[in-house]
């Protein structure tokens, strides 16, 4: 018989063995079911982990500085506004096609410094920001 760790492990190894013969013994008398729970705990898991993903990254880029390389959905996110009211306010170009352009596309475009464009987006922030409630 064995002591001390080993045996702790020995028996939680034969609990998993348990529980894995049950499961097997479940997906052999019902495999759509078994199957379609494993497929929606997994999408499940997937949008779990996006989610999180997306609070964590947000939660550290709020009221991020406007710089070139960003869309107007991008600075909208980050400020919590809406990004085509700030189009509106700072005269900027909705996205064509569902492509979004960086400040720095914008600014080549109109044959401008990106520094205008980029203090156009500010006013607009400052502007929508003052609207708020």
């Amino acid at each position: 018989m064995l002591a001390g760790p080993s045996a702790c492990y020995a028996q939680e190894f034969r609990a998993l063995g348990g529980i894995m013969q049950r499961f097997v013994q479940l997906f052999r008398r019902h495999p759509k079911l078994v199957s379609a729970l494993l497929l929606s705990s997994t999408l499940a898991l997937v949008f779990l982990g996006r989610f999180l993903v997306q609070l964590i990254y947000w939660s550290g880029h709020q009221n991020e500085p406007v710089q070139a390389w960003m869309t107007m959905g991008y600075v909208g996110h980050s400020w919590d506004l809406n990004p085509r009211r700030l189009d509106e306010l700072a005269g900027l170009p909705k996205p064509v096609n569902g492509h979004p352009k960086t400040l720095a596309e914008i600014a080549k475009e109109r044959g401008v410094p990106v520094s205008e464009v980029i203090a156009q987006v500010e006013a607009a922030i400052a502007q929508a920001k003052a609207m708020e409630p």
